[in-house]
């Protein structure tokens, strides 16, 4: 099927791998084994491998998640019946062994669905080989260097290099439909034990945080992001590549590595009220990378804690308006900011009883690089040319400030001290006649990112460079409810790129900062609306045209509304 807008794609994931679901049944993307291996289904950017249920009638579509999981149900009602499609990765994942799982659901009479598989590793190019089909109907095979079972497909017959039938269910009944991927395949999957234990592991790992002002999209926002983080604890920025930020505007990223401040943001969400399992999460990957890597630290890891690779193409159509590339120039990047959401973590972790041993010995690390780098020139928060950006070293207080409060017998005095240096010598270079924060020394006009350093404690709320700051954003860089992240040049906003979701979420952290708090709900409310019906956010969202841009779904942005709608409650 040819792909959709990104409102209406799902997500399925099990922490060690991911896939986009559409509305048609259509799985169209999943990479295996891991996050950044090659996909094995890539009808999304224009492969050849996708997996899908569907009806054989015409129908419409909706669908929703099972409260606080990543398994989701489309539903769709024909012209005489509804069927619905039960799916999920097997949660939690084997690194080594994709389990996804399809259950059709004859929801009031007899239904009829059509089901094809087209598995093909490398991106497309390696399809279905060596097809065999048992006696009690399971196909084996292969595609490139990767086993593949799948069983309830007894019907199935070969062609086009897949594997396609028509299936009838009862009324009131089911059908299991089981895809198993890996290098070695263990005994087959008991189906309804798969389930129970799929069912059981998110209701025992998504908290309920009924406590919040929007409980609902919270715990989903926690779901998705307890589906994009590993056993390892690395947390991947998004599960897609190449969708893009702007049709033909070569702004197309490689999303699937673990970037340490969008995994910082996802800690710090975790540790509002009680701490919860991904600040440890966030903690033990992020401190053995910075005792890994020491003055080598990068911005950001595969899952596996090695450098992401550099950016190549694949020489397929790509996603409509976006590109092919995999990989990620970023591993040649230093961004200070990271090193002040660290300490900010940090932090965290000692208001929690969390600082001591490792996290103790990766605290000195970043505090060392902090005092050696922090009037270096670098790439900053949103990875630009590097520049002496006035954001990351307004994060880098931030943390500082955090740790010093957090930990004052343990060098609070030396912390604080270099908190205040910094802050005095961005505010000499940085700070605009007209009182407000400047993107930096060589840019005019403000950056929506420098609303969160506030927030965080760089800066009182009543300081005048804090509500100058504030003001200006409002004033230059809004739009209908959202926010830009800066203005590149002379266009009207909206014209270079679209709005910043994590921007909308910022904003409302500054408001309820400020104690504005029917602003803050406002923003709020108006940027949690930026999604389909699976309830995942992209990076941007084209406010003319109100649709998703970037890649799906974006964990920071997923972040900053679990932490906002914990402290607006």
């Amino acid at each position: 099927m040819s792909p959709h807008v990104l409102r209406e794609y799902a997500l399925l994931a099990d922490g060690e791998r991911g896939a986009l679901c559409g509305p048609r049944g259509d799985i169209a993307w999943l990479c295996a084994p891991g996050w950044s291996d090659s996909a094995v289904l890539s009808s999304l950017i224009g492969g050849t491998g996708s997996y899908t249920v569907t009806p054989t009638e015409t129908c419409v579509w909706g669908g929703f998640y099972e409260p606080g999981t990543l398994i989701w149900r489309n539903r769709w009602v024909t012209t005489s019946t509804a069927v619905e499609c039960r799916d999920a990765l097997a949660y939690p994942g084997d690194p080594h062994h994709v389990v996804l799982l399809r259950r059709v659901e004859a929801v009031e009479r007899d239904v009829r669905v059509r089901v094809r598989l087209d598995l093909a590793d490398g991106f497309g190019r390696r399809s279905l080989r060596e097809l065999h089909r048992s006696g009690d109907g399971t196909w084996t095979g292969r595609t490139g260097d990767l086993r593949v079972r799948w069983t309830g497909a007894g019907d199935a017959v070969p062609g086009d290099g897949g594997l396609g039938f028509e299936l009838t269910v009862p009324a009131g009944g089911h059908h299991d439909l089981v895809l198993e991927i890996g290098g070695r395949l263990p005994d087959p999957v008991d189906v309804d034990s798969a389930w129970l234990a799929t069912e059981t592991a998110w209701h025992r790992d998504v908290p309920e945080l009924e406590h919040t002002v929007a409980p609902r999209d919270a715990r989903h926002s926690y779901a998705v992001l307890r589906g994009l983080t590993t056993g390892t604890g690395g947390m991947v920025a998004a599960a897609t590549l190449g969708l893009p930020e702007r049709s033909e505007a070569g702004r197309n990223y490689d999303y699937r590595y673990v970037w340490l401040r969008d995994q910082c943001y996802a800690g710090l969400a975790a540790a509002v009220d009680e701490p919860h399992p991904l600040l440890d999460d966030a903690l033990r990957f992020s401190t053995a990378r910075v005792l890994d890597h020491g003055d080598r630290l990068l911005p950001a890891y595969r899952t596996d804690g090695t450098p992401p690779p550099d950016e190549t193409t694949l020489k397929l159509p790509g996603y409509p308006g976006g590109s092919d590339v995999v990989g990620n120039h970023v591993a040649h990047q230093f961004q200070l900011d990271s090193l002040g959401e660290l300490l900010q973590l940090h932090a965290a972790a000692a208001r929690h009883g969390r600082f001591d041993g490792d996290v103790q010995r990766a605290s000195d690390v970043v505090v060392r690089l902090l005092t050696e780098r922090w009037d270096q020139p670098e790439a900053g928060v949103w990875e630009l040319e590097d520049e002496w950006w006035t954001h990351s070293r307004l994060a880098c207080v931030a943390g500082l400030n955090a740790l010093a409060r957090e930990v004052p017998a343990r060098h609070g005095a030396q912390l604080s001290a270099l908190a205040d240096k910094l802050l005095a010598e961005t505010t000499s270079r940085c700070l605009d006649p007209r009182g407000f924060w400047r993107r930096s020394p060589a840019h005019t006009g403000t950056d929506a990112a420098l609303l969160l350093p506030p927030v965080r404690g760089a800066l009182p709320a009543d300081d005048p460079r804090t509500r100058a700051t504030l003001a200006a954003v409002r004033e230059n860089l809004a739009e209908d409810g959202y926010v830009y992240r800066f203005a590149p040049d002379e266009r009207p906003l909206g014209e270079a790129e679209g709005a910043f979701l994590l921007c909308g979420f910022t904003m409302a952290l500054a408001c309820a900062h400020q104690g504005e708090r029917t602003e803050a709900f406002r923003w709020f409310e108006r940027n949690r609306a930026a999604c389909g019906p699976p309830g995942l956010f992209a990076e941007e969202y084209d406010v003319r045209q109100r649709q998703l841009r970037g890649n799906l779904p974006q964990a920071f942005v997923h972040a900053t509304l679990l932490e906002a709608a914990q402290r607006l409650s």
